[in-house]
């Protein structure tokens, strides 16, 4: 599991940085990989990326202003002349199916696969119905949260679900149990009755379970109970930083945080990692280091995205310093 980084700037493409996008590779878990957001260009992004799009699973959409979303539909075309085949979902606010379904009509684009669009399903005040779980199956949970932005614009909450741990082979042995298909079934099932008659309880002979990770990514937004609520204890929080601490005013008034805000954020919510993203063009070089300085004053591992760059996430425990 990993995060490529397509897109790190705020509002419109610099040379150095180009809108908001952001690929979660889930090669090993899935196969696939998830698209967060997918402003203009990203397509082109994904060219100078070890991404393939026909393995495009999931877009997630957190917000309807063009630096997150103009890019949805070309990649979605280009998908299929990439041997893009099967079907896509995607999920992003109200709006988001207008959005894609006049641009294809107009353009009377074709797409050679399925593609099924979810609007999150939200009441009169922009808050996601159901607990704000918007997908679940054996592996995953994703939850979405109302941020605070000029417009509705959502968080992800990725959770990993727990594995069986390893099976305890010499264990197994000292039972008198021999390799063999018996041995898959105490990943399985809670219990096994042998043809002696003992039943043998399953968690007896597994190592702790392997605990899934959490991975938050969220769209633009000041500090807010949304962004709170999806940070809680994750792994990785991608927050915006779209101003540097001495511009808090600013970044209030348009509705965006600033580095120290979003490393406070993290910290209080026992995220093992920041990575900042979406930053203003009026910062390079030796003001981006700024920015990380003043997030790493709260949480140690505070990192400053930047294009093409790549995130893998470790599990528990496996953190290197």
């Amino acid at each position: 599991m990993e995060l490529v980084f397509l897109g790190t700037g705020a509002g419109m493409p610099s040379k150095e940085r180009n809108v908001t996008a952001i690929a979660l590779q889930l090669n090993a878990e899935r196969g696939s990989f998830w698209l967060f957001d997918c402003g203009e260009a990203t397509q082109h992004q994904v060219l100078h990326s070890s991404i393939k799009l026909g393995k495009l699973e999931k877009i997630f959409i957190t917000h309807l202003h063009g630096d997150h979303l103009y890019g949805l539909p070309g990649l979605l075309t280009s998908r299929s002349y990439q041997g893009g085949d099967t079907p896509l979902t995607l999920i992003g606010p109200p709006g988001v199916r207008e959005f894609l379904e006049t641009a294809m009509r107009v353009s009377q684009a074709h797409l050679d696969y399925e593609l099924v669009i979810e609007e999150l399903d939200v009441d009169e005040q922009g808050h996601v119905k159901g607990n704000g779980r918007v997908f679940e199956d054996d592996g995953f949970i994703v939850e979405a949260a109302l941020l605070e932005h000029r417009i509705q614009s959502y968080g992800y909450r990725v959770l990993e679900k727990d594995k069986p741990g390893k099976l305890l082979t010499d264990k197994l042995r000292g039972e008198g149990l021999t390799p063999g298909p018996l041995y898959a079934r105490f990943k399985k099932e809670s219990s096994i009755a042998l043809e002696d008659g003992r039943v043998l309880q399953s968690a007896h002979y597994l190592s702790d379970p392997i605990q899934g990770r959490i991975v938050t990514i969220l769209g633009d937004t000041r500090l807010c109970e949304g962004s709170r609520r999806l940070a809680q204890n994750a792994d990785v929080l991608v927050h915006e930083a779209t101003f540097a601490k001495d511009e808090a005013e600013l970044a209030h008034r348009y509705y965006h945080a600033t580095s120290e805000q979003a490393a406070k954020l993290a910290a209080d919510c026992g995220v093992q990692c920041l990575i900042m993203t979406h930053f203003s063009s009026r910062y390079k070089g030796d003001e981006m280091e700024q920015l990380v300085t003043e997030a790493r004053a709260h949480l140690t591992h505070a990192y400053a995205a930047r294009d093409h760059w790549t995130y893998v996430i470790p599990r528990k425990g496996n953190r290197s310093e």
